[in-house]
């Protein structure tokens, strides 16, 4: 399995879009791995539809997404029409691919196997396992959900806004953090160099303890 902050691995795979290297698809951009336990499934209908409705988001973020789930190119390419007709949206073309890991290769590879969801032969079938990649084809997080329960794709973009930011600024987001929000200083960068950098602007909130490490800033902007 890798590990947040490691080289996300390379593979081909066959997609309802053709055969890909998963890096060169990548190219320079942030990238969504996301894998699902079965085409013709409920839940499985709703996340990937619910990806076809927030896609212009993932856009908008430089983000490119993929699924797989261990079935062939040819469950994908029909079940795809299900998933167009429940997003309830006239989408002419399903704008990202989904890969076909039938040998489970990709899935064993990345550590997406659920034991407890298994296919009518008894082999298990993939968890709903979320990645986010880098441009630095670095693995920046990882969530694993049980095949019962949905994902919030909402949640998806906000770690992904939250993640853009703080490498861009020497920040942190707080709990529930949402884009246009207050950040929290870094707690590495030291008081003065922080007063140097923020000035007035910043927010001291004062603790028992007296440490002053929850410093409150306006979220910075690219040219600020």
């Amino acid at each position: 399995m890798v590990l947040l902050g490691e080289q996300f691995p390379n593979f081909s795979a066959e997609t309802s879009m053709g055969t890909i290297q998963l890096h060169e698809w990548l190219d320079n951009s942030w990238g969504i791995l996301f894998s699902h336990p079965n085409d013709f499934t409920p839940v499985c209908t709703t996340e990937l539809a619910r990806v076809v409705q927030l896609y212009p988001e993932f856009q908008r973020l430089g983000v490119k997404v993929i699924a797989l789930s261990c079935n062939s190119v040819e469950s994908h390419i029909t079940w795809i029409e299900d998933i167009k007709s429940y997003t309830k949206m006239q989408v002419s073309k399903f704008p990202y691919p989904i890969i076909a890991d039938e040998s489970r290769t990709i899935a064993t590879l990345l550590g997406m196997l659920d034991p407890d969801e298994v296919d009518d032969n008894g082999i298990p079938l993939t968890a709903r396992a979320v990645f986010i990649i880098d441009p630095l084809k670095k693995m920046r997080l990882s969530i694993l959900y049980p095949a019962t329960t949905g994902r919030n794709f909402d949640e998806i973009l906000r770690v992904i806004e939250s993640l853009q930011l703080t490498d861009r600024h020497r920040v942190a987001t707080p709990v529930d953090w949402k884009k246009g929000e207050d950040v929290m200083v870094l707690p590495t960068i030291p008081p003065e160099e922080a007063k140097k950098i923020y000035g007035d602007k910043m927010k001291l909130i004062n603790v028992p303890s007296g440490k002053q490490y929850l410093r409150i800033v306006a979220q910075p902007t690219d040219s600020s």
